[in-house]
């Protein structure tokens, strides 16, 4: 974590997790992947060590609606599919 994650905080989660929220969040982890840099991965979007604040978000949004690791990695290539 960096100094602005320990200023910041985490992002609070939805009260309820909806359909909407899981889509904000497989967005926010493809958009915010990490990227290979010297000093260790970063945030491909904000160059903040990875994961950043919204790749964290949008993972405690996937766990707080119960996907499974294989049910997260489906959602993240469906977004990634071409035809999107």
């Amino acid at each position: 974590m960096d100094s602005i994650d320990a200023a910041l905080g985490e992002l609070p989660l939805p009260p309820r997790v909806t359909a909407e929220d899981v889509e904000f969040a497989v967005t926010a982890i493809v958009v915010h992947a990490p990227e290979q840099w010297p000093d260790g991965p970063r945030c491909r979007n904000d160059r903040a060590p990875h994961p950043c604040r919204l790749h964290r978000w949008g993972r405690r949004v996937l766990d707080r609606r119960g996907l499974t690791e294989r049910q997260i990695a489906a959602l993240v290539a469906e977004w990634l599919a071409p035809e999107r």
